[in-house]
């Protein structure tokens, strides 16, 4: 079985060294019951066509300087930087308009792939505001129990957001966009040669998970300041 099925088919725990879920839980099998339609998902042997998935771009689309950070919305180093140094990258490149910033998501097992969904649920408007409440929560959600209550926890953080259920039931049961969001995962990580999260691509690129002094100074070594 490869990772797109197992991510859109039977749950199994598909992280590396510390991106487990919890310390003690790998390759665990859970029923299906109560999930998600998304989460029931298979794919064919048919090309999937990933043209409808766009990039959640943040700050200036313009810049000559881009970012793009490929993270996993169940990594605990993804919640640290999402924590405190995107925060400083906001205020200093961000929302000053000197780089153009764009989030793409890695999933490593379904729960990820859920909250993918719920983050995109409310579209580029309402995306980088649940991206930080799924990141302040991660602890909650992420280790619920059951997939079922882990999906209750992901549908209460899309109702923070603004999100009714009816939005939210469409986005969770839309197993045609799981398919697609997968597939353009692998297009990216193979493309990028994405490894582990979080990674940047800055200007093409790639670099490791690394304190904010080093990358602001690569930052600015780009902009010529």
């Amino acid at each position: 079985m490869n990772r797109r099925n197992v991510l859109l088919g039977g749950f199994a725990v598909l992280g590396l060294g510390g991106w487990y879920l919890t310390s003690n839980r790998s390759a665990t099998t859970y029923p299906d019951a109560a999930l998600p339609g998304a989460a029931n998902a298979q794919t064919s042997d048919e090309q999937i066509d990933t043209s409808g998935i766009a990039d959640m771009v943040a700050g200036n689309p313009d810049a000559t300087v881009e970012i793009i950070e490929y993270a996993s919305y169940t990594c605990p180093h993804c919640a640290s930087f999402h924590a405190g140094p995107f925060k400083q990258l906001k205020a200093d490149y961000i929302d000053t308009g000197k780089i153009k910033f764009v989030y793409r998501e890695v999933f490593f097992d379904r729960f990820g792939l859920w909250a993918s969904l719920v983050a995109r649920c409310g579209g580029p408007e309402k995306f980088f505001g649940i991206t930080d409440l799924l990141y302040q929560n991660q602890e909650t959600w992420s280790r619920a129990g059951e997939p079922a209550a882990i999906v209750e926890e992901l549908r209460r953080i899309g109702r923070l957001a603004g999100l009714d259920t009816e939005t939210l039931e469409a986005c969770l049961q839309d197993g045609e966009r799981a398919q697609q969001m997968v597939a353009w995962y692998q297009q990216n990580a193979e493309a990028d040669g994405i490894e582990s999260t979080p990674t940047f691509m800055i200007n093409g690129e790639r670099y490791s998970n690394m304190a904010y002094s080093d990358m602001k100074a690569i930052i600015d070594e780009a902009l010529g300041a």
